[in-house]
């Protein structure tokens, strides 16, 4: 008698079966494999650090070891330790004129749980989230929110930064609008008249409405902020409109600024009543930065000439390779390639353009879609960079985000060389 059980498709949720998967990541597979196989390959598609050109700062790395030695390895406070939440509250004073204190803190591990959080205590199924593409992950956080999701196109004209005359069509439907600046994948930056803007129209809006109605909040990324460039200004919304501090929730960390994406340490200032409701949250998945990471961490931000100073690099550092990549680029659109480049503002991203659509390599193979475009690059160059499609631009978009955080200065030249032999090729 066959007793075997009959194999059936495996079951899932609605949620996860529908789920998108990251672009980046698939594109990561395909370089990996090409590494792999020997090729030598200029991966600047993950928006991360080399540690080897990028470590994090010695004294943090040493405090880190030093807290496990002394056993800081039981749970942390729900909310975060307290005499790091202590430290964030006086960087946040001393170098952001943000007043925030210690229980309107909240630690987790990374920015990435912090996101998550805010749009599970503000956002119920079927409000309205408002952001602007390209940008990091936000069609995905309002996926797995149920929240409907009103997608604004941001232009190269505007530095890809959305402006309040974008929004204004959608702000009285609105329950979030998600911003971010410095912003990924860009490396741009709101002008404080531009923020100011969105600010005022956000005041007027929840002026409009009923005390029992809920208000539009305003998600604030400044994850980057600390590498800011040049003459350029980082502008919070708090700090330009005072009155906004009850309505914007803040995304921050040492991830960008400390090169520690891997230490995992990242935090929220917002409402009392929201970070209370985040922390509860954030208890029940467990997304917790580790306690010694927060211990160490707390120790090196309370030397803030040491932080200072770690910073300065930093951005020498990063400058150095986009001012690189950036005059590298605009030699090769004065030389006739259909190529392009933004001005780099901040954080560790150079947005560049390949305008190639229509031309032919030549095997006589048309470039007709940017996956084409994006292949031939990566086969031809052996440059691995993101379509701004993968964050949720038109799929036809000519731009791109080059990371420069995994490079060598060394690199620079090596890549617009690889870049100029390639574009010779078309026709």
């Amino acid at each position: 008698m066959n007793t075997s059980i009959p194999s059936k498709k495996s079951k899932v949720s609605k949620l996860a079966e529908n789920i998108i998967g990251s672009e980046i990541i698939k594109l990561a597979g395909e370089v990996n494999e090409k590494i792999k196989q020997g090729e030598k390959i200029y991966n600047m598609t993950i928006g991360d650090f080399n540690p080897k050109e990028f470590p994090i700062p010695a004294e943090l790395k040493q405090y880190i070891v030093d807290a496990y030695f002394d056993d800081q390895t039981n749970y942390p406070a729900a909310d975060g330790m307290l005499e790091l939440r202590n430290a964030v509250s006086h960087l946040l004073k001393e170098r952001g004129n943000l007043d925030y204190k210690n229980d309107e803190i909240l630690i987790a591990g990374g920015a990435r749980p912090i996101i998550y959080s805010i749009f599970r205590a503000l956002v119920d199924s079927n409000d309205t989230v408002i952001f602007a593409v390209p940008s990091w992950n936000n069609n995905h956080y309002s996926y797995l929110n149920a929240a409907k999701a009103v997608v604004i196109e941001a232009t190269a004209e505007q530095n890809f930064m959305p402006t309040a005359a974008d929004i204004k069509p959608y702000i009285q439907e609105a329950t979030l609008v998600a911003l971010c600046s410095p912003q990924n994948p860009t490396g741009t930056i709101f002008s404080k008249e531009g923020l100011e803007e969105i600010c005022d129209m956000i005041l007027a809006e929840n002026a409009r409405r009923g005390a029992d109605e809920k208000p539009v909040y305003l998600m604030y990324d400044q994850i980057y902020w600390a590498l800011t460039f040049g003459n350029n200004k980082h502008y919070n919304p708090v700090v330009l409109r005072p009155e906004m501090k009850a309505f914007t929730v803040f995304v921050d960390g040492i991830s960008k600024s400390l090169s520690a994406t891997g230490v995992r340490v990242g935090w929220s200032m917002g409402p009392k009543a929201i970070i209370d409701k985040m922390k509860a949250i954030l208890t029940h998945v467990g997304a917790w930065a580790p306690k010694a990471e927060q211990v160490a961490t707390a120790k090196y931000l309370s030397n803030l000439s040491m932080y200072d100073a770690f910073i300065e690099e930093q951005k020498t550092k990063v400058i150095t390779r986009l001012d690189g990549f950036y005059k590298g680029f605009q030699d090769l659109k004065n030389e006739g390639f259909k190529v392009d480049a933004i001005t780099p503002q901040a954080a560790i991203y150079l947005t560049i353009k390949f305008d190639l659509h229509g031309l032919k390599k030549a095997d006589g193979t048309i470039l007709t879609t940017t996956k084409d475009i994006t292949q031939f690059i990566l086969d031809e160059a052996k440059l691995a960079v993101v379509p701004f499609y993968a964050f949720g631009a038109d799929e036809n978009s000519t731009w791109y985000r080059m990371s420069v955080g995994t490079c060598k200065v060394s690199d620079v030249q090596d890549v617009i060389t690889n870049l100029r032999l390639a574009l010779q090729t078309l026709s």
